[in-house]
Parts: C-alpha cells; structure tokens; sequence
C-alpha cells in the first residue's frame, strides 16, 4: 500500500503525543517528547486552537486522552506565575477545568 510513513517506528516503545487543533486549515501535529514538552509548547502558542490531547502507545496497546490533565497543568502553571491563560488556550482550558 502506498502513503505515508508510518508514525511510529517499528518496534518503537515510546509515547507519542498528538495534539488535534480547530479550523479548516488545521492539521494533527504528532509529537514524540514528553508530558512536558507538550504543556511548554501550548503554552509558547506552538498549537493556536487546541481541541484534544492524545497519548498513545502502539507497543504497549494502549492510548489515552489527556486533555483534561494537559488543561489542568496549564491552569496551574498560570496561576503559579500570576498570569491569566492565554487567550488561545481559553476555550481548550475552560471546557476541561471549567
């Protein structure tokens, strides 16, 4: 079957991460870092319109939504820091954090 590379790497026991964004334009992004990484790129505005957090891992059999704790972690970083969530950030934070 011809198409796209696989994702993951044959054999590859590691997580990834995708973070499905809003908008016509928009496309899955697929990460391969950590919980961190994730948080420290919605946070620099490297996802504009999030709308779910996915972590999977295909040797382990396992998949997982995050967006719930991905939101959470955001909130609580913001108010660490005294700042208000970023405006970009509001509508993926509110729904989960409420």
């Amino acid at each position: 079957m011809r198409g796209f590379p696989p994702i993951v790497p044959y054999g590859a026991d590691q997580t990834i991460y995708l973070v499905l964004e809003a908008g016509p334009d928009a496309i899955v992004k697929v990460e391969r870092t950590d919980f961190e990484t994730i948080i420290a790129d919605l946070l620099s505005g490297q996802f504009r319109d999030p709308i779910e957090v996915v972590a999977f891992n295909t040797l382990e059999h396992w998949s997982e939504d995050l967006s719930r704790d991905v939101a959470r972690e955001i909130q609580c970083r913001c108010d660490i820091e005294g700042h208000k969530v970023p405006d970009y950030l509001e509508d993926f934070v509110g729904s989960r954090v409420g």
